[in-house]
């Protein structure tokens, strides 16, 4: 039986746990429901680690079984456009004494990591519309 088939099962019976607890937890009165949501969500915690396990078997298994120099490659460009989003940051554009009188701490390293963020944003999309364009582009002109 192949690995694919083992998670079907694992992923119905999951689903069945899961509806038998929803559905006795709808039947019960309030006080039961209660402290059936607070077992549910450990049960919840279980389920995403194994979840993400499982991810994280699979797309380890994928590099090695892929094209790896590709996929550093790839990573390797994210972590670029990462590391120049963050260093045209400056964090200091941004008025911090309205955030500090309400009592938020927003700080300068704050600002300048939503910042990085934005920029790493912008240039993503930047660059996912350019490589849509450039298809459309390549498609309509060989044609």
């Amino acid at each position: 039986m192949g690995l694919h088939k083992v998670l079907k099962i694992v992923a119905f019976a999951l689903a069945i746990i899961g509806a038998i607890f929803a559905l006795m937890i709808m039947a019960g009165d309030d006080e039961t429901a209660l402290s059936m949501s607070g077992n549910m969500l450990y049960i919840a915690y279980i389920v995403l680690g194994i979840v993400l396990l499982l991810v994280l078997l699979f797309v380890i298994k994928g590099l090695f079984a892929g094209n790896i120099k590709k996929t550093i490659m790839t990573v390797g460009a994210f972590a670029l456009i990462i590391v120049i989003s963050y260093g045209i940051s400056s964090g200091t554009d941004l008025n911090l004494k309205p955030f500090t009188d309400k009592g938020l701490d927003i700080t300068e390293a704050t600002s300048k990591n939503v910042g990085a963020g934005l920029y790493a944003f912008y240039i993503l999309a930047a660059l996912a519309i350019g490589s849509m364009l450039y298809g459309g582009a390549k498609k309509l002109f060989n044609k």
